[in-house]
């Protein structure tokens, strides 16, 4: 027994199995011996009387009782109804129950082994089984009336269960022949069986699944990455803790669609694999994630996918605030560049002893400077906000474009709050304005002004414009018009996007004179009464001509004063 237990699943299947046939097939067996038994018994009995009957019916039988010695007359006709019938003893006896007739002729004479007064009392035939002289036999017993109806005898037929039990055994070899072939068809079904379980379970034992198991709950659950597995239906079929954490999903969504379950779109493509790839960016809620879904075989078979997500959020923003600083480095880099050249011609004139014309030229360069500086600050009182705009202009002089201020700029000093959304929201657009301009130059000019409802932002450049229907597609994760490059593209729009709606603003584009963009961050405290997100040029006062932002006698003419989006060199820091 303990070698059964410490053996293979396969064998214990195999062995638990057969043991299982055999109790069903030898139980089945039993049953039908017992049944088959039992209908025997009962034949016989209602044979046994059938020719009980037919004796007492006899009209010898009755004539005979009124002779002198019946039995004389009624032996013969006994012992003629068992040869004929095949019955092993058939047995007449009068009211007082003595024997009138019976194979054995010593007992002719003598009282019945068995009581037969019930017979003679009620008048009814009587079936059983019984044990007399003879042994233990199935028994027919029919009561012999007289001429007025008057029970005078009875007879008694009986057939030995040795009889019944030889015609039983006559019918066992096909029995067991059956049984043979039963147990030999289990025994292959059974072998089949453990064979298809070792197959399914890659021949592992309990235990070593166990040990999978528990290693796969370890590995699943204590990796930084989420980790979502899908069917072929498309139905989750596990989440890990932090794909849970990822995508804000529990417990009762395994099992679910994905159409079912509360995502964007974006991430319900990249899951679906509409949008198919590897590393597919997507913003859910505050997060930058990045996805890959690969397809799962076994035995060569496709049975699902699973889908990796990992949060580039932190990644993300150190990114832009790298770029930030670039930017930074960049300008400072343009500005001594500038500083070098003024100062080689200041020290020229010196050489040159023009020394009034030197004079002239630093107060010049200074005054023009301290004039676009101051006039930020006028108009931006923000710091942060103003010193975000000021290396933006530097930037833009050193990539060969220009960069203003509109008229209607009026941000006071406090109002943001925190200016984290606002420099991202502002940032995003002058840097994707100037990436418009990279190699053709041009104007971006740059409109904030704080109003009831929160930060208004326009920004708008010299360049060809965005391309008509893809006025919504542009602030979609991982769009980018720009020539591919290691990294993801195309964030920058939908992280304005994503700050302006999370606290219930908008930002929309349009085309008038080049590509115009126009948002609106609500203040922290007024997000419930925002407008909605605009769902493409429709509907915007920046694109019907009767706000500050029309296409027609707006910011882009009155801030360059030449109606044609140029400015002079004094008016940009060098």
């Amino acid at each position: 027994m303990r070698r059964i237990l410490n053996a293979s699943l396969g064998t214990q299947l195999f062995v638990l199995q057969t043991v299982i046939v055999f109790l069903a097939v030898g139980g089945t067996a039993g049953v039908w011996m017992e049944h088959t038994r039992s209908q025997l018994d009962r034949q016989y009995q209602q044979r046994a009387l059938a020719i009980a009957e037919s004796v007492a019916g006899l009209p010898q039988v009755r004539e005979a009782f009124a002779r002198p010695r019946p039995e004389s007359i009624l032996q013969p006709i006994a012992a003629g109804v068992q040869a004929a019938t095949g019955a092993d003893y058939v047995v007449i006896a009068n009211r007082e129950q003595i024997r009138y007739a019976h194979p054995n002729t010593a007992l002719i004479g003598k009282r019945l082994s068995t009581d037969g007064s019930e017979i003679m009392s009620s008048g009814h035939a009587w079936t059983g089984i019984q044990t007399g002289t003879l042994g233990r036999s199935v028994r027919g017993k029919a009561p012999i009336f007289d001429s007025s109806g008057r029970v005078i005898g009875l007879a008694s037929v009986g057939v030995l269960q040795d009889t019944v039990a030889d015609e039983l055994g006559s019918a066992l070899p096909p029995l067991l022949w059956t049984v043979l072939a039963v147990l030999l068809a289990g025994s292959a079904a059974t072998g089949l069986i453990a064979r298809r379980v070792r197959r399914q379970t890659f021949g592992l034992e309990p235990r070593e699944i166990a040990a999978l198991l528990e290693q796969r709950e370890g590995v699943l659950h204590g990796v930084k990455e989420g980790v979502l597995a899908l069917d072929l239906q498309g139905r989750v079929t596990l989440v890990n803790d932090a794909a849970r954490d990822l995508i804000g999903l529990s417990a009762h969504d395994v099992g679910r669609e994905l159409r079912e379950m509360p995502l964007s779109d974006r991430m319900r493509d990249v899951l679906d694999g509409v949008d198919a790839g590897d590393d597919r960016v997507v913003l859910h809620r505050d997060r930058v994630l990045v996805l890959n879904r690969t397809p799962v075989a076994v035995r060569d078979q496709q049975s699902g996918w699973v889908v990796t997500l990992r949060d580039r959020t932190e990644l993300v923003r150190l990114a832009h605030e790298l770029d930030q600083a670039s930017s930074t480095t960049d300008a400072l880099r343009a500005q001594a560049h500038e500083f070098a050249n003024r100062m080689h011609t200041v020290v020229g004139l010196l050489e040159l002893g023009e020394h009034d014309m030197a004079v002239n030229y630093i107060t010049q360069t200074s005054e023009a400077y301290g004039l676009y500086a101051s006039g930020i600050r006028e108009k931006v009182a923000d710091p942060t906000l103003a010193a975000l705009l000021l290396a933006k202009s530097a930037e833009a002089a050193e990539r060969g474009a220009s960069l203003v201020l509109a008229e209607d700029c009026r941000v006071e000093e406090g109002v943001l709050g925190d200016p984290h959304d606002a420099v991202l929201v502002v940032g995003n657009l002058v840097a994707n304005a100037l990436d418009a301009l990279e190699e053709i130059g041009g104007t971006v000019e740059v409109s904030v002004r704080t109003e009831t409802d929160g930060l208004h932002v326009r920004v708008g450049d010299s360049g060809p414009g965005i391309t008509p229907g893809l006025a919504e597609e542009v602030f979609r994760e991982g769009f980018t018009t720009k020539i591919a490059h290691a990294g993801p593209r195309g964030l920058g729009l939908a992280l304005t996007r994503q700050a302006c709606s999370r606290r219930g603003g908008w930002v929309r584009v349009h085309n008038a004179g080049g590509a115009v963009f126009t948002a609106l961050l609500p203040r922290r405290e007024d997000t419930g009464g925002a407008r909605p997100q605009g769902s493409g040029t429709g509907g915007r006062e920046s694109a019907t001509g009767d706000g500050p932002g029309n296409g027609t006698g707006g910011w882009r003419e009155s801030a360059t004063g030449d109606g044609r989006g140029r400015i002079t060199d004094a008016e940009v820091p060098r």
